[in-house]
């Protein structure tokens, strides 16, 4: 506000020391328009009674308040004003209205994609979640976490699609898992499950639509399971991107030989949900991440290289490493993402109590 008033009192100080055919009236619509742009309605209401004010002043030092000149001058500059105060309130309550569908927006995306703890049974965890479209916190990716007794379950996926359009099947994913994940004893029922349950919503849900048929709709995913009491974890995939493992300064992509079809899409193929199950032991740490983080571009074209630069940082502390990817992908973009984006650090923490290590396939 007094930044807008300076050039309103210098108006009438400058006309005062200038000649007689010099006039600066014309330069009160600035202060008037800025304030307009960027202040409120009283403010702007304000600026153009001062703007009004510095014009009467002017008027009368030159002796001239009452000429024709001058009083089609104060004659503009109040229908000018009460232009911008229509153009103030009209923006204002836009705000206003906006402001209102935002917070019911984030209230709803925060119940949809709740924040990951940074602790779970034996393990810590960070994460990070961008959205390519902007004013929103959530797109196409997902990611839950469920505590049932014995083993951390997590879920991270890609819905086809991007951006708030694919709202609505990672809706059908997080809730078919948060429902499954406490039902089923062993990662395999879960997985069968979470296909069957997801396929059948989201044919619900699209049925009819004659632009599509019925298998355009579908979401990757990786769950993974960390029992409390063993030296493992336990991956099943749905076509995602393989979690890269980091076991003493070596980075391995977790690939599975045979990987089940996207969620939604387990009609096509008989699939006997096998998981892959690796040694995880104390200090071992995972990345899950969506394809938003590999297939980042740079001024070149050239894709973000994550393996190479987890292996550069595979001392680092989850949450370390989740800021250390996210500001080196900001940095090879040069801008904002194109895709939705998701990340996730898990590391094992300490010696569980009694803990054992499972006669099955080990990832080297």
């Amino acid at each position: 506000m007094t930044l807008w008033s300076v050039p309103i009192v210098a108006v009438p100080v400058a006309d005062w020391f200038l000649p007689p055919d010099i006039h600066l009236a014309h330069l009160l619509v600035i202060p008037l328009a800025l304030a307009a742009t960027f202040a409120d309605t009283r403010r702007t209401a304000v600026t153009a009674l001062l703007a009004l004010a510095a014009l009467v002043v002017a008027g009368a030092e030159r002796r001239t308040l009452t000429t024709e000149n001058v009083l089609v001058q104060m004659l503009s500059l109040v229908l000018f004003s009460a232009l911008l105060l229509i153009a103030t309130h009209l923006r204002e309550q836009h705000q206003r209205h906006l402001a209102r569908v935002r917070h019911v927006s984030e209230a709803a995306q925060s119940v949809l994609l709740r924040p990951l703890p940074r602790r779970a049974g034996a393990v810590s965890l960070a994460s990070t979640y961008v959205a390519a479209e902007t004013e929103a916190r959530i797109g196409g990716d997902l990611y839950a976490l469920v505590r049932p007794p014995g083993p951390t379950r997590l879920i991270i996926g890609d819905a086809r699609g991007k951006g708030l359009g694919a709202i609505g099947d990672i809706e059908t994913v997080l809730g078919a898992f948060r429902f499954n994940a406490h039902r089923h004893s062993t990662l395999s029922g879960l997985a069968s499950a979470l296909e069957s349950d997801v396929r059948w919503d989201l044919g619900q849900s699209h049925r009819g639509d004659p632009d599509e048929w019925p298998g355009e709709h579908f979401v990757t995913a990786a769950v993974l399971e960390i029992p409390d009491n063993q030296l493992c974890a336990r991956l099943i995939s749905f076509g995602h991107l393989p979690p890269l493992l980091l076991q003493g300064g070596h980075v391995t992509p977790l690939e599975m030989s045979t990987p089940a079809p996207p969620l939604g899409l387990g009609a096509l193929t008989e699939t006997d949900y096998a998981p892959l199950t690796f040694r995880f032991a104390p200090g071992d740490q995972l990345v899950l991440y969506t394809d938003g983080v590999t297939e980042a571009r740079d001024s070149m074209g050239s894709f973000y290289p994550l393996v190479e630069r987890v292996t550069a940082w595979a001392d680092q502390r989850p949450d370390e490493l989740v800021h250390s990817i996210r500001a080196d992908l900001r940095a090879h973009t040069g801008g904002p993402l194109t895709d939705d984006m998701a990340l996730i650090v898990l590391q094992r923490e300490g010696t569980p109590a009694r803990a054992r290590i499972p006669d099955n396939r080990w990832v080297s």
